[in-house]
């Protein structure tokens, strides 16, 4: 763990020291999140949104490694003989 101190500037600013900086790998345009903590403030990185996939995007997701099963067999109809549900 990496401490340093650092002034509060008239504008309310504050530089992170390079080598904190480097250390957390935080480069120009990082977005970081400030949190009020009962001790004082915390920064972590913003975490980076999940973009949204297209369906046929997962086309092969799933691999079948055993015999290959017919149409005639996916087909079917499921019977229940546990109605536990």
């Amino acid at each position: 763990m990496m401490a340093a101190t650092v002034r509060l500037s008239s504008k309310g600013q504050i530089v992170i020291p390079k080598d904190v900086r480097d250390s957390l790998h935080w480069g120009v345009g990082v977005e970081l999140i400030l949190v009020t903590t009962e001790h004082g403030v915390m920064l972590q990185t913003k975490p980076k949104q999940q973009r949204r996939l297209p369906a046929n995007s997962l086309r092969g997701f799933l691999q079948h490694t055993g015999a290959p099963v017919s149409t005639e067999t996916l087909c079917r109809p499921v019977e229940y003989t546990n109605d536990r549900f």
